[in-house]
């Protein structure tokens, strides 16, 4: 796999934009950039969990945990200049512990982020059975995935903009995956109220990678309900349709003529409930999108999603080929949120840059393998606004 995070250049390069580190407890200062650190919590074997807070001075903030590098809380101004968390999660550790197998609020998943079919695949003429967690399938890395491990982590500043470098090494063999691997995930703050996240991996054995972050988006604000009305658009002339267990059946499809076309903005919930296999199987959407990419590896425009009440405005890039939309359909109302509110089916939606599902077993699909010498180099821009 070549390191096309290098390639994408200064744009998305999270990682690149560090230049000197920050004293573990630096808080912000003067209105600019800044991080504090807090402990929250332990885990049931006593590993502490800390959460730090990124701000930039600019009315924008993001709260990020140890544990699954997970993005907790995401502040972000209106049009009125009013902050409110945009991204579900929970407020306490044992939330987080008890509850986030099945959404995965805000965590970094991997290594091999959505589904392998049956959990099996081949690699060099050898076979490897994973963790099934998911139906028939394994699901973001297994039953203990990134999402799930307590990460090293390190205060980072570059020019306007403060980060956190989280570095996590998975063993070889762990959850039957080959090849020991190296991962630093770089989440950026910039002043232009960009979150910036870059990924980068090595390994000794050849393995396959899949890396992303699940975050869910309310434009409208953490726990105000709904997000149908929110209007998406996608870059994206295809998507790899599912079969019933949501794994792809391989042929991408056009989204022309069906309700998953966004390429033009629609809102979420225009066309979600439409008599469409694929929108049954998924109970709403759980799909890839195959991005409109000039060159493999470079930066692109993957979508923009508009919150109509706020003026929020969210456009994401990506260095990576594909984007899982998915409109949380399996939220029920069992789950409460760091507002206090339940949270049900629809009340957010996420944007997960990736490769596509199933590329083990897809031999038509961008490559998923990366071996001894190379590097896994990819990056993603969630950049907020008002209108």
């Amino acid at each position: 796999m070549k390191s096309v995070f290098a390639l994408a250049g200064a744009m998305l390069a999270g990682s690149a934009l560090v230049v000197s580190a920050l004293p573990a407890g630096a808080s912000p200062t003067g209105g600019g950039p800044g991080i504090s650190k807090e402990a929250f919590g332990n885990m049931p074997d006593g590993t502490k969990v800390d959460r730090y807070t990124l701000s930039n001075g600019q009315g924008m903030r993001v709260r990020i945990l140890t544990y699954g590098g997970i993005v907790q809380m995401l502040e972000v101004p209106d049009r009125r200049g009013r902050s409110d968390n945009v991204v579900l999660g929970f407020a306490t550790l044992k939330d987080y512990v008890d509850n986030n197998s099945g959404p995965y609020f805000g965590a970094l998943v991997g290594r091999f982020a959505n589904r392998i079919a049956k959990g099996r695949f081949s690699l060099d003429g050898k076979s490897y059975q994973l963790a099934v967690n998911n139906g028939p399938n394994s699901l973001h890395g297994g039953l203990k995935g990134f999402d799930k491990r307590v990460w090293r982590a390190e205060p980072v500043r570059a020019k306007g903009a403060v980060g956190l470098r989280l570095s996590y090494t998975s063993a070889d063999g762990e959850e039957s995956y080959p090849g020991t691997l190296k991962t630093t995930v770089t989440y950026t703050l910039t002043g232009r109220n960009e979150l910036r996240i870059g990924y980068h991996a090595t390994t000794d054995k050849a393995t396959v990678v899949n890396l992303t972050n699940h975050s869910y988006f309310n434009l409208a604000g953490e726990g105000t309900g709904g997000a149908y009305d929110h209007r998406l658009e996608l870059n994206a002339d295809r998507y790899t349709p599912v079969d019933e267990t949501s794994i792809p059946l391989g042929p991408l499809a056009p989204v022309k003529g069906t309700p998953f076309d966004f390429t033009r903005p629609h809102t979420i919930g225009e066309r979600i409930r439409a008599d469409d296999p694929q929108l049954i199987i998924g109970h709403g959407y759980d799909h890839n999108y195959v991005l409109n990419q000039r060159r493999p590896g470079e930066p692109t425009r993957a979508a923009r999603v508009t919150e109509p009440a706020t003026g929020r405005v969210m456009e994401v890039s990506t260095t990576q080929p594909g984007v899982q939309f998915y409109s949380a359909n399996f939220l029920d109302g069992s789950l409460v949120g760091t507002s206090g509110h339940a949270y049900r089916q629809g009340d957010g939606f996420a944007l997960e840059t990736q490769h596509f599902p199933d590329s083990p077993n897809k031999p038509a699909f961008p490559s998923t393998v990366l071996r001894p010498g190379q590097t896994f180099d990819a990056g993603t821009v969630y950049a907020f606004s008002t209108r």
